[in-house]
């Protein structure tokens, strides 16, 4: 049986006909993996994610998720019970007054019951550090705050694969460093689009680097991050955290 969980096959997408944001990308990711999605901003690295959970639909190619091809609305539905997207921008994920209320919303959803889904907000609120922030208004929070509140609602529904887009985007370092340990120690396959190239060496075992629509590049993230020349042709930067380490 194959272990290939969810897979980009010679997907073509554009917004605008004569200017194609994904080209003939073909994407596969497998079960474990934990895969950093890079490259310069409108690469098509948030396009790639929204495509694998059915948010946009390609012009070509086939999206293909646990060992079938997704066509229908239907087919995202069974997709989107076990594949969670974090959005980059929290305020588009939370949405209820409180904290509890948002992180149950998920849960309750998908079926459960209140009691089930308030019992599967609190597990989750605790597995990113945040007891205590159940009865706290959302948009009273911090970013990193509402980061943590926004991956607390994604693991509420127990997802068997975890979509990060930028997720360390706008935090301080202290929200960083706790997001970064957090991503380490899920068990779940996480696809993670960022710019972040320490996130990437710290997290992830292989990146994808996209540009002008295509894959360029495709392997172990510390080699391909460790190619200042590659980076550099491709919009990114050699990670400090490889500057520093000793080539022995």
């Amino acid at each position: 049986m194959s272990d290939i969980c969810l897979a980009l096959r010679s997907v073509t997408f554009w917004y605008e006909p004569d200017r194609p944001v994904l080209g003939d990308v073909g994407l596969v990711v497998r079960e474990g993996e934990r895969v950093a999605l890079m490259g310069r901003n409108g690469a098509g690295k948030t396009t790639a994610l929204h495509l694998l959970v059915g948010l946009l639909r390609p012009q070509r190619g086939q999206v293909e998720a646990f060992g079938q091809i997704c066509g229908r609305e239907q087919d995202f539905l069974e997709v989107r019970r076990r594949v969670a997207l974090l959005f980059q921008n929290s305020d588009d994920q939370l949405f209820c007054p409180t904290v509890i209320e948002d992180v149950a919303f998920g849960p309750l959803n998908l079926g459960k019951s209140p009691t089930e889904a308030r019992a599967l907000a609190t597990e989750a609120l605790a597995r990113v550090g945040m007891v205590g922030y159940e009865n706290r208004i959302t948009h009273h929070l911090s970013a990193g705050e509402m980061k943590l509140a926004a991956l607390a609602g994604l693991l509420s529904m127990r997802p068997a694969i975890l979509l990060l887009d930028e997720p360390s985007s706008n935090l301080d370092p202290r929200a960083r460093r706790r997001l970064i340990e957090l991503l380490k120690s899920f068990e779940q396959t996480q696809i993670i689009a960022t710019q972040d190239q320490e996130l990437a060496v710290e997290v992830c075992s292989r990146v994808v680097v996209l540009d002008g629509g295509k894959v360029v590049v495709d392997g172990p993230a510390r080699d391909i991050l460790a190619d200042e020349a590659l980076m550099l042709a491709h919009g990114l930067e050699r990670p400090h955290i490889l500057r520093r380490q000793h080539p022995h």
